[in-house]
């Protein structure tokens, strides 16, 4: 039962989405700039394969950080509302995790996937 091994029973954040240049050094431009404006970022994941790429920083704050991020002239392009859960880390934890969200119905569109090995 994945309840038994979670390590907390979950918190809300925001995945906020920063459309960027798909080029080398764009990335670091952009990461420097969210930490100058002192958005804290506690997880983060890029991807793209052609021209641009879709930067999305998970944030405790979205309305602070949405705010920083426009004083440092970077626009949010989209925002949902996320659970949060801390899991044990180890083999099989996202697969009982996954199953018992399938189980009660809820379709998945976004996963962040971090351990602290």
């Amino acid at each position: 039962m994945v309840r038994s091994r979670l390590t907390s029973p979950g918190y809300v954040a925001f995945d906020l989405v920063i459309d960027i240049e798909n080029s080398p050094g764009a990335l670091a431009e952009i990461a420097v700039a969210i930490s100058d404006a002192g958005v804290n970022v506690a997880a983060a994941t890029c991807v793209g394969s052609g021209e641009r790429a879709e930067l999305h920083i998970l944030v405790p704050y979205a309305e602070a950080a949405k705010h920083l991020l426009a004083i440092s002239h970077l626009a949010v392009t989209r925002e949902r509302e996320v659970v949060v859960v801390n899991v044990e880390d180890r083999p099989g934890v996202l697969a009982d995790l996954t199953r018992k969200i399938a189980r009660a119905g809820v379709n998945l569109d976004l996963v962040y996937v971090a351990t602290q090995n």
